[in-house]
């Protein structure tokens, strides 16, 4: 099992973590050792145990908040493949004329990349705020 060396709060540790995890421990070991920091530059003088406490729980509603964030993405995301189920459906039922019928699958497919470019953006948004 590997080890990682971290520093949180000025103070070194070393950490087992599974194989292949080593990027993400030290990514984590960061992001806490930078709220820490923040928490200390805000409040002044605390114990190690309140900052790191304080930087865990600032830390837990970050991830809290993505939490949110991520569903209600969820939610748009299967609201917008039920529409275009939908539409398709529409398309597929009606008895429109070849060019009309064209006309529509053209507007059809536009509204499709649209909707996964949105998508695709709440996605990495959602990615950038988690990183």
């Amino acid at each position: 099992m590997p080890e990682v060396e971290i520093e949180v709060g000025g103070r070194r540790f070393e950490v087992a973590c599974q194989p292949g995890e080593e990027d993400y421990l030290i990514s984590a070991a960061t992001a806490l050792d930078k709220e820490a920091s923040s928490i200390g530059d805000q409040l002044g003088r605390l114990s190690e145990s309140r900052m790191l406490l304080m930087a865990g729980l600032m830390l837990a509603d970050q991830a809290g908040n993505l939490k949110e964030k991520l569903a209600k993405s969820d939610a748009d995301l299967t609201a917008a493949i039920s529409e275009i189920s939908r539409l398709n459906a529409e398309l597929s039922s009606s008895s429109i004329p070849g060019n009309e019928n064209a006309a529509l699958s053209a507007e059809f497919e536009k509204t499709l990349i649209d909707i996964a470019e949105k998508a695709e953006r709440l996605a990495d948004k959602i990615d950038t705020q988690h990183s």
